[in-house]
């Protein structure tokens, strides 16, 4: 990986971080988007995952006193089903399908609340939130949208929604680092000067997003301070479908 794709990357980083400190999942959609479109699919799903942890696990550690280990518990029973079902078919999504499933997942964001008949408090239902979700993650890359439908009607207090969301992500993004970090054997095996190896970020950078992200993460709290509900509503909505538009057409213009 050249250095010039390296500051690109860590630039992407802290600014993804940023927008997510404000807007939540419009940061990670917008990353995944960055490292599809600069390295293999495999790479950017374990470079994604282990950014995403670091931001949520930072969360969810700051918040632990507000997470609801009850629905924590019974997510993590749909994650063990979504594992099974993952190994059995055994797929893994090429860069254009990649693209056009982060294009339909952002446009989640627009299905009426009125239509939505699902709380993660109800019997079954946190268990086929973490099925549903640790699919759609792992095969997409992120699962944002989908998450925030099982919490809309919800009465958890707003912490409690931040924090168990965010463990429930960081559960999420380990697995989609496991499913993936098979392919990316084939990386790190690669002969030395091979496009392959190439592709492949330094070390160093794993440790260098850690700070990158926390700060990103602040500096977006920072801002969301100054936004009102309603600015933060609206902008929310037209980032994540703006974004989403732009990976269904690159997606399509690449089959």
């Amino acid at each position: 990986m050249t250095s010039a794709l390296v500051a690109l990357l860590l630039a992407a980083t802290f600014i993804t971080a940023t927008i997510s400190g404000v807007f939540g999942m419009a940061g990670g959609l917008i990353l995944m988007g960055v490292l599809a479109s600069t390295v293999p699919i495999a790479v950017a799903m374990v470079l994604h995952g282990f950014i995403q942890i670091v931001s949520n696990g930072s969360r969810a550690l700051l918040l632990r006193k507000h997470i609801s280990w009850a629905i924590t518990g019974r997510y993590a029973l749909g994650i063990g089903a979504a594992i099974l079902l993952i190994a059995l078919i055994a797929w893994r999504p090429t860069q254009p399908i990649v693209f056009i499933l982060l294009g339909l997942t952002a446009f989640l964001v627009w299905i009426p609340r009125a239509w939505i008949d699902i709380n993660v408090e109800r019997k079954f239902q946190a268990e086929l939130c973490g099925f549903l979700v640790q699919t759609l993650n792992t095969i997409a890359g992120v699962a944002g949208p989908l998450l925030d439908l099982f919490f809309v009607k919800s009465q958890l207090t707003r912490q409690t929604v931040v924090a168990t969301k965010a463990l429930t992500q960081v559960m999420a993004h380990a697995v989609k680092i496991a499913f993936w970090g098979w392919p990316l054997l084939a990386v790190l095996t690669a002969p030395e000067g091979s496009p392959l190896a190439a592709s492949m970020p330094p070390v160093w950078m794993f440790a260098a997003v850690i700070p990158l992200s926390l700060a990103g993460t602040w500096l977006g709290g920072l801002i969301l301070d100054r936004m009102t509900d309603a600015n933060f509503r609206v902008w929310t909505k037209w980032i994540v479908t703006a974004t989403g538009a732009v990976y269904l057409w690159q997606g399509v213009s690449l089959l």
